[in-house]
């Protein structure tokens, strides 16, 4: 904030090099008040200060046009854009080519990384590079049994074991029988834990079916062919939105009576549930995710704050969408926030 100077007690005539001077002297003064500096020593700025701004970059393991990693997205832009962050989002299913976007992250110096962990041996190396460059990484959506050992700050999302232990107790509370639980990518710890969570508490028989999730026609058939092939399978548990779209699909070319369950929200399924074609959603609420993760990142560069205290996960869900509450959160799936 510039003081203002006290005005001379009587008009002083200036020649042009002292109004130039001036002028100079103004411009310097008003510049200084309006920028601010960067420290350049610490992994952290100033709490409240107006440096450049922090430059965060958000490499997931999504396909592209997934509506779950939209969510995702939408959500870590609009953190970014309350906490004036320069935000760069970056996604490829291969984890290969995943551990690549991090690493370009690292070769662009930018002030924080947030990774999601999906297979996390291949993010091992990238993540190295970050910390030994400096670079604060924070964790979301995958890897909650992984975060801590790879060495992340704060880990945001759903613990995908609790998630599926609460699903098998809802299914024996349904009186299923016979659950098909399908898991669209292969080696993902995410889907593989839900599952196992299923299987643990569900006191009737689980099995898993795997099936490419880059085609749904494929997938579709797949499923249905496995319904013909197991008539006694009551329910079919999805580990996406539109997998459980496409499972209903199945459900109906197969002629079997099972119903469909599904991890993960969006607002055509958030329509499914309302009548009825789908019993429920587990919501890990995945656009609050992306916001936690930029967010946690611009709090630390400026306050050096952790959440969780850099030890807890800071969890984001599960929670059950029926038929009886579907309304609460329709109008916002229709904003394309859930």
């Amino acid at each position: 904030m510039n003081t203002p100077l006290p005005a001379p007690s009587a008009p002083v005539p200036l020649g042009s090099a002292r109004l130039t001077a001036l002028a100079a002297a103004c411009c310097l003064l008003l510049l200084t008040g309006c920028s601010g500096t960067t420290s350049s020593g610490s992994d952290m700025d100033t709490a409240g200060g107006s440096g450049d701004r922090i430059k965060i970059t958000l490499v997931t393991h999504g396909a592209e046009g997934d509506d779950f990693w939209e969510l995702v997205r939408k959500g870590a832009e609009a953190a970014a854009a309350k906490d004036g962050v320069d935000l760069t989002y970056a996604s490829d299913s291969d984890a290969a080519g995943q551990a690549e976007l991090v690493r370009n992250a690292v070769s662009d110096r930018v002030d924080g990384i947030a990774v999601t962990l999906a297979k996390p041996q291949a993010m091992k190396d990238p993540v190295a590079r970050a910390k030994a460059a400096g670079i604060p990484v924070v964790g979301l959506n995958s890897g909650i049994d992984a975060w801590r050992s790879a060495g992340l700050l704060e880990y945001f999302g759903q613990d995908e074991s609790v998630a599926g232990r609460a699903v098998g107790d809802r299914l024996d509370g349904l009186g299923a029988k016979h659950a098909l639980c399908v898991i669209h990518e292969r080696g993902n710890i995410a889907l593989e834990a839900r599952c196992a969570g299923v299987k643990k508490t569900f006191t009737g028989e689980t099995e898993m079916l795997y099936v490419d999730g880059t085609d749904m026609d494929a997938m579709t058939a797949t499923v249905a062919a496995r319904l013909r092939q197991e008539p006694d399978i009551d329910e079919v548990i999805a580990n996406g939105a539109q997998f459980a779209l496409a499972a209903v699909q199945a459900t109906e070319k197969a002629g079997s009576k099972a119903k469909v369950a599904t991890f993960d929200l969006n607002k055509d399924l958030v329509t499914a549930v309302r009548d009825g074609s789908v019993q429920f959603a587990v919501d890990q609420q995945p656009y609050l995710q992306g916001y936690l993760a930029v967010d946690g990142l611009w709090l630390y560069k400026t306050n050096g704050n952790l959440s969780g205290g850099g030890v807890s996960p800071v969890l984001t869900g599960p929670a059950f969408v029926t038929k009886t509450n579907v309304a609460q959160v329709a109008r916002f799936a229709a904003a394309g926030t859930r």
